[in-house]
């Protein structure tokens, strides 16, 4: 009975298949059925395919934040379902560049993204944290309806993960087409009139993973009709790379700024506050360091802890051997501010691993921090950050030194030191000289990546002359902070032996680490935080050591904030200054000589000379019509902002007539000249001269000046008594009846034409993008007392002048007094000529 159910079954089997084979057979005679089959073979092109289809066993694979597959000439990234809607943080930096088109390591571009998978496809969407309120709160339904994620790129899903848990997709064409936040920016798009991209001439360089973060090198071509160089080529090549760092899934707890304590900052506009409008709030942008939970009681005692997550930095592998050291020094000379926020071994510097022990090893890697050594003849280096838009939290920074920084060291240091230091009185320093400067620069760019920015109002907290005491300036450096540029001691003097020459990590710099470091444990929400944070600043309250003032750009209002100044006395600080310059002049010849050699060093110090000498008259310039700016908040007494006394602004101006405005003849060396230049003396000095007059008779200065007399009646330096005194310096000879040698018929021409510009022209607008880092006062001239004043002043010297020229017997300058008169003439009587 089995065998014959066996048998049956066999039967059936062969007449199941028969009857299968035979419909397939019927239907390759149906056009309509064939067309199907044909299209169930081959899926179109846009369709999910199975994962082998796609990722086939020739892929070059790289396993990361998301795998990488590379197959022939096309890129796919295999995305993790858990990472789709996180948020991601993506820089575009220049990598390779040509002339004139930016520097390798700039950051051109910066914003979040988000990875999110709708239907068939993955969309690429850009988020903006820059308007906020907490999802709590019925008006965050506006603010996300207001505030929508345009989507940047799509891409169609091409096949699922072997475990069905990640997505696959092509992304190609993200590099190699025009997609701009991937691409060069609007600003050089427009500057050099970029037409297209020409994909023919771009490709992607390389595409790589790692843990946090995703690696994407790619060199685009874009037509241009105005190139910065390579003119003949009609077109602008540069190689990009965009890093996409996955951001916490927990922010970090912000710490509200204080401008009061300077720092580099995010900020969002929350609408959810309990306030009548919507504000700004701004918070600091610095590293994740927290107490370990074994630590808190210690921590609590104010003992010293490590943190849980240590600030490393590496030194790339093409810095070179010698300078190694140094740099490292500079990064851990740090150190000590942590120390003051509770924390040790909070910042530590190390040597990359070798190739041979990680061949992996990457720079670009935001797990690590490292302090880049670029071949660049930029002489500079910078400390950018890359921080979390919605806590301030710094994930990862690189330092870019660039290799002729060396140079612009040199000079510095040569310059401002070398009446006194024997170590400087070269155009070749010793490597533990210049180790010691570069250690000096280290420690002020990591300075940036910890968050601080400069504190041009360091250096004018100490008094003048306690930059020439030893004992002084060995326990407190030449400023109270590494953030200013305060550069080197031009100060001292012959005679003041063992007196420091360079700030070092200062009382401010601890202040303000500990200010924006130290875990405040018991608070728990940032606003918590605001009494303890304002008790820190209140305590040192008046003390200049502690105090902050911000870098101005566009033009100085606060001369205690400059660039390149030292101590409380611009003039006095200058005095000094000057006299070490009068030193360095004679000896130029023997510092920079070494035979065979040309003298281009010889006029390069020249000019370093001249520069230092402009920076003490700017320095000297600021205080006419200053404003000083001194932060407070309402819990303290006094103003914020004060006008220059009238005394010291006197005082700057005598300065400057005595030092610049009569001819400065020390600079005038022909043993120097006969070497470096066959003409340019005059021009020099002229040009010095009328930098200085132009910077005196500044619109915005000259405003100033009408609104502290019209406040502040005769305690106030007004502004017709300076433009009288000035007027009286200028012309001196007209009263005496001495000759006017070429130097100063140049100076008065001088005058004249920046007169004729007050009397003819408007204050130049600033471009919209850049009025928030401007610093200066806006003025409608012609509504202004300004060019009233300057036509009685051009009228007054137009008599003076006439009177002047019977008391000279000196040919040339009865020429120029009567050609002055005309000059004065033509801007008084324009429609007579």
């Amino acid at each position: 009975m089995k065998r014959i159910t066996l048998s049956v079954m066999v039967l059936a089997s062969f007449f199941l298949v028969s009857s299968c084979a035979t419909t397939k057979k019927a239907s390759k005679s149906s056009p309509t059925t064939t067309a199907d089959s044909s299209a169930a073979k081959k899926p179109g092109k846009n369709d999910i395919q199975p994962y082998n289809k796609v990722i086939t066993k020739d892929a070059k694979s790289d396993p990361g934040l998301f795998t990488i597959h590379k197959v022939d000439e096309d890129y796919f990234y295999e995305i993790p379902d858990s990472l789709f809607e996180r948020e991601m943080l993506m820089v575009t930096r220049i990598a390779k560049t040509a002339s004139g088109l930016g520097f390798g390591g700039g950051k051109q571009d910066e914003q979040v993204l988000r990875w999110q998978k709708k239907d068939k496809r993955v969309l690429l969407r850009m988020v903006s944290h820059s308007v906020v309120a907490n999802d709590t709160l019925p008006v965050h339904e506006a603010v996300v309806n207001s505030n929508f994620e345009p989507v940047i790129f799509s891409f169609p899903i091409k096949a699922f993960g072997k475990d069905s848990l990640s997505t696959v997709i092509n992304v190609t064409d993200l590099f190699s087409k025009d997609v701009k936040p991937f691409g060069l920016p609007d600003r050089p798009r427009k500057q050099y009139k970029v037409t297209r991209l020409d994909s023919d001439l771009s490709y992607i360089e390389s595409v790589r993973s790692y843990p946090l973060n995703i690696e994407s090198r790619h060199v685009k071509t874009y037509n241009a009709s105005e190139p910065p160089s390579n003119a003949a080529s009609g077109a602008i090549s540069i190689e990009l790379n965009n890093s996409m760092v996955l951001l916490p899934e927990v922010p970090m707890k912000r710490r509200m700024f204080d401008q009061r304590v300077g720092w580099f900052t995010s900020a969002q506009i929350d609408y959810g506050l309990d306030a009548h409008e919507s504000k700004r709030v701004t918070y600091l942008d610095r590293w994740r360091l927290e107490v370990k939970d074994e630590d808190i009681e210690k921590f609590k005692r104010g003992e010293l802890v490590e943190p849980k997550k240590q600030i490393v930095y590496y030194i790339d592998r093409a810095t070179p051997q010698q300078w190694r050291k140094h740099i490292k020094e500079g990064i851990e000379d740090w150190q000590v501010a942590f120390e003051a926020a509770g924390f040790k071994n909070a910042i530590i510097a190390k040597d990359p691993p070798t190739v041979e022990e990680d061949p992996d090893w990457s720079p670009e890697d935001a797990r690590y921090s490292v302090v880049r050594y670029l071949a660049s003849p930029i002489p500079n280096a910078n400390g950018p950050h890359v921080s979390d838009p919605r806590s301030g939290e710094i994930l990862e920074s690189d330092i870019n030194w660039y290799h002729n920084v060396m140079t612009l060291l040199r000079n510095w240091f040569f310059v401002q030191t070398a009446a006194i230091n024997p170590d400087a009185q070269t155009v070749k320093f010793k490597d533990d000289i210049m180790g010691r400067l570069i250690r000096f620069v280290s420690s002020h760019e990591v300075g940036h990546t910890l968050g601080l920015p400069h504190n041009m109002a360091s250096s004018s907290a100490y008094k003048v002359d306690d930059l020439r005491d030893p004992e002084f300036t060995k326990k407190y450096g030449t400023a109270p902070s590494i953030m200013d540029y305060a550069r080197f001691n031009y100060i001292a003097q012959p005679g003041d032996e063992g007196v420091a020459l360079m700030p070092n990590i200062g009382i401010y710099d601890k202040y303000a680490i500990e200010w924006g470091y130290r875990p405040i444990l018991d608070a728990e929400t940032p606003e918590d935080e605001k009494k303890t944070l304002d008790s820190w600043i209140l305590k040192h309250a008046g003390d200049p050591m502690y105090r902050f003032g911000r870098q101005q750009s566009g033009g100085v209002i606060d001369p205690s904030a400059q660039t390149e100044d030292l101590g409380d006395d611009a003039m006095k600080a200058s005095s000094y200054g000057i006299a070490n310059l009068k030193r360095i002049i004679p000896n130029l010849i023997k510092w920079t000589a070494e035979d065979g050699k040309d003298y281009s060093d010889l006029g390069t110090m020249y000019e370093q000379v001249l520069g230092q000498y402009n920076r003490y008259m700017g320095h000297v310039t600021a205080n006419i019509g200053g404003v000083y700016e001194v932060y407070k908040t309402y819990d303290q007494e006094g103003a914020v902002y004060t006008p220059v006394v009238k005394e010291k602004q006197k005082e700057a101006l005598q300065f400057l007539q005595k030092e610049l405005f009569d001819t400065p003849e020390w600079l005038i060396d022909t043993e120097i000249f006969n070497k470096i230049e066959f003409d340019g003396t005059l021009e020099r000095i002229r040009g010095m001269q009328i930098n200085t007059l132009d910077n005196i008779l500044d619109f915005g200065r000259m405003q100033r000046m009408i609104e502290n007399e019209t406040t502040n009646g005769r305690d106030a330096y007004g502004l017709l008594t300076m433009m009288q005194d000035l007027r009286k310096g200028i012309f001196s000879e007209l009263s005496s009846g001495k000759a006017i040698d070429a130097y100063r018929r140049n100076l008065q021409r001088g005058y004249i034409d920046r007169m004729n510009y007050l009397m003819t022209k408007d204050q130049t607008p600033v471009p919209s993008q850049f009025r928030r880092f401007v610093s200066r006062t806006n003025v409608d001239v012609n509504q202004s007392d300004i060019r009233a004043i300057a036509r009685a002043e051009l009228k007054t010297l137009e008599s003076a002048i006439r009177s002047g020229l019977s008391r000279t017997g000196d040919t040339m300058s009865k020429i120029h007094l009567r050609d002055a008169l005309e000059r004065i003439d033509a801007i008084l009587n324009p429609l007579r000529k």
